[in-house]
């Protein structure tokens, strides 16, 4: 037995010597010695139990003392890890064992370990590949197909290597191909788990080429799948959490749990916007040179080899995504006449397993063709004997056709078939909207992000993420600069890019849940920010988005806030603001409150009022202890925003200093709970009916 001793008294954690490298929850690890294997256990009430496994050498030597008749050892961990609350602590001793941490205050390492080596997370997996003929298509390039290939099965090994057992693929997020890869080029893919949750992981894809001759790379493209482990005898197991060392790995970390949460939503996406009329009254175009649906259809069936089977005797996910990707290509050939490129993929979802002895029936057809761009629905069905077809995956892909200058062809007409390929047809116009939103609002940079995305209910998911995203991604920022202290309330900045950000933190004598229900209410902020003039609910979407108009004063010359009567000839300004609220995912997490501008037609600009745009703001709120919370505001300031704090920044004054404390005046009077949720106003409560819904052009 080992025993964890503090300073002061915590009491969280068991340390046992394992004999069998096996614990009663099923996490397995290779066969290590007996003194070098150990099991960090938790004990806490309210959450199960998990279980780390971490390494003896790692310690230093100066930090235990061995008792060779009980078999015990003491660590006695120095006063910077005493006095946290259990969940922190365990972090902390994890990272201490594992030898991430430099100093025993707890500051993780960014770069190197103690032995000098550059740090590289536990669960990254790289893999290269020189593309040979076998390899590549008729243009020279390599086959999509293969690439597929190589990227799951290098996510595969990242996932088991924390998992410690087999996983299967359950998901590949939308995959969008930037460049192409030539015969005798290197691939270079990269792959790491960036989250684990109760049974699954996320792991993120990174996919490289490097030309050996030239010494150039580029990137072609990223992907992000979602892994299950599963034992030898069947059902799911209990995965063990994944500690982030780096700023990084942090932010991979955070914004994993929203992206889970558009995949979940991403069904009912698609539900509601085929229940608007606009998609119901939607007529195929009639044109001459019209293509028959019909005619690309393609059908194929594989027979499943064991040279086709994974470590776990199923059929290889990558293979299947192959042969997937194989007919969708001749189906967009048949519409044209032409070899098409692949432009993007939409979600791979396994649905169940196919095994060695299958017949896989593979079946693809053009469901519409846009300008430049032609979708193709492709699904895998499998069977043995005489039994049913079992649905396997399906996924819809994006081609396009390029002359010999590398630019897209104007592609023909389809007529869809009646009923089912109608269906198909107006489905591909609901994914098209879809695959736009996400390209304008999700997948460009942030700095890229257009102002005021004009907001509906389907593209609301996707702000939503872009929204908490970007609050994330500013405060995982690591080089904030202090720039003026008064009573442990810190003014902070950061300018990059020619944009300047803002943070104001302290701590408060508050439970973080509280401070977190009372801030999201931005009705309530009136009460407490002057630079809130007025602020009216306008919609509230769902249990943790709502929409705001937000109305502030003017300010003069020495910056100063001026009231609409005391505002002479200029105009107060307001704001349309998403705001966006997320409770932690996981202990170690802080409550999120995210804000950003959009536009509603409901509420155009009015006369008397100068519009603002907010690029990103809102709170962060770490628990510290039981009653105590640190609340960070964060703003990355736009021409509009910056009057408010600029004096605050040059050192003229310190208003930061009196909000926070009328903040926290607010906060202390309202630390019993006597209400519920924000209001919600009946003329405008969440139905599956849209105010506008904006149809954009084919993507190029």
């Amino acid at each position: 037995m080992i025993r964890v001793e503090t300073p002061r008294a915590v009491n969280v954690v068991d340390v046992k010597t394992c004999s069998t490298c096996e614990n009663r929850t099923g996490y397995f690890s290779r066969a290590w010695p007996l003194s070098q294997c150990l099991l960090v256990r938790r004990r806490s009430k309210a959450q199960p139990t998990t279980s780390l496994r971490r390494s003896i050498p790692s310690l230093p030597p100066s930090t235990c003392r061995v008792s060779r008749s009980t078999r015990s050892r003491t660590i006695k961990i120095p006063p910077g890890l005493s006095g946290y609350k259990s969940k922190t602590f365990q972090r902390f001793l994890s990272l201490y064992l594992n030898g991430a941490v430099e100093s025993i205050s707890g500051t993780p390492k960014m770069s190197r370990h103690q032995n000098g080596e550059e740090y590289r997370n536990p669960t990254e997996v790289k893999k290269s590949q020189i593309v040979m003929p076998c390899h590549a298509n008729h243009r020279q390039e390599l086959s999509v197909g293969e690439l597929l290939k190589w990227m799951d099965s290098t996510a595969c090994l990242s996932a088991e290597r924390h998992a410690g057992c087999p996983c299967v693929t359950v998901s590949v997020d939308d995959i969008h191909f930037e460049h192409t890869i030539g015969v005798g080029q290197v691939v270079n893919i990269k792959a790491k788990v960036n989250r684990a949750f109760n049974t699954s992981m996320e792991v993120g894809i990174v996919v490289s080429c490097e030309d050996l001759f030239s010494d150039t790379h580029w990137s072609v493209c990223r992907a992000v799948a979602t892994f299950v482990s599963q034992r030898t005898t069947g059902g799911k197991v209990q995965l063990r959490p994944l500690v982030p060392c780096t700023q990084a790995e942090q932010v991979e970390h955070s914004l994993a749990a929203e992206r889970r949460r558009m995949r979940l939503v991403h069904t009912d996406i698609m539900k509601d916007l085929l229940a608007n009329r606009a998609f119901q009254q939607v007529e195929v175009q009639e044109a001459e040179k019209a293509v028959p649906a019909e005619r690309t259809r393609v059908e194929s069936v594989e027979l499943v080899l064991p040279t086709h089977a994974n470590h776990q005797v199923n059929t290889f996910g990558g293979q299947i995504m192959a042969w997937m990707e194989n007919v969708a290509t001749i189906a967009a050939s048949r519409l044209c006449n032409a070899h098409p490129t692949l432009q993007s993929i939409d979600m791979f979802h396994f649905r169940g397993p196919s095994h060695v002895g299958d017949r896989l029936v593979l079946k693809a057809i053009v469901n519409n063709a846009f300008k430049n761009s032609m979708e193709v629905g492709v699904c895998a069905e499998a069977y043995q004997g005489e039994e049913p077809l079992r649905h396997i995956n399906s996924a819809f892909m994006t081609f396009e056709i390029r002359d010999q200058e590398g630019k897209p062809c104007t592609l023909p007409r389809i007529r869809p078939e009646p009923l089912e390929g109608m269906r198909r047809y107006q489905e591909a116009i609901a994914r098209n909207k879809i695959r736009l939103d996400r390209k304008y609002i999700i997948s460009c940079k942030q700095t890229e992000v257009p102002l005021s995305v004009p907001w509906d209910l389907s593209n609301q998911v996707y702000l939503s993420y872009n929204n908490v995203s970007a609050l994330k991604m500013l405060a995982a920022r690591n080089n904030w600069l202090l720039n003026s202290e008064k009573n442990k309330v810190s003014l902070y900045t950061l300018e990059q890019k020619q944009v300047l950000s803002f943070k104001v933190e302290t701590e408060v004598d508050i439970p973080a849940e509280r401070a977190f229900m009372l801030l999201s209410d931005l009705s309530k902020r009136v009460e407490w920010d002057p630079n809130y003039e007025r602020c009216e609910l306008i919609l509230r979407v769902n249990d943790d988005d709502f929409l705001y108009r937000v109305v502030t004063p003017s300010i003069g010359q020495d910056g100063t806030s001026n009231s609409p009567s005391a505002n002479q000839g200029g105009k107060v300004q307001d704001f349309i603001l998403l705001a966006s609220r997320r409770p932690p995912c996981d202990s170690g997490d802080p409550y999120v409150i995210a804000l950003r501008s959009v536009t509603l037609p409901t509420h155009p600009p009015t006369e008397g009022y100068n519009r603002g745009e907010v690029l990103c703001a809102g709170f962060s709120i770490l628990e510290v202890s039981k009653d105590i919370s640190k609340i960070s505001y964060f703003n990355q300031a736009s021409p509009e925003v910056l009057p408010y704090i600029s004096t605050d920044i040059a050192g003229l004054s310190s208003s930061f200093y009196g909000i926070f404390c009328t903040c926290n005046t607010f906060l202390q009077e309202n630390r019993v709970d006597h209400a519920s949720t924000p209001p919600v106003p009946t003329t405008f409560l969440y139905t599956k009916t849209y105010t506008t819904l904006t149809l954009y052009p084919s993507p190029p």
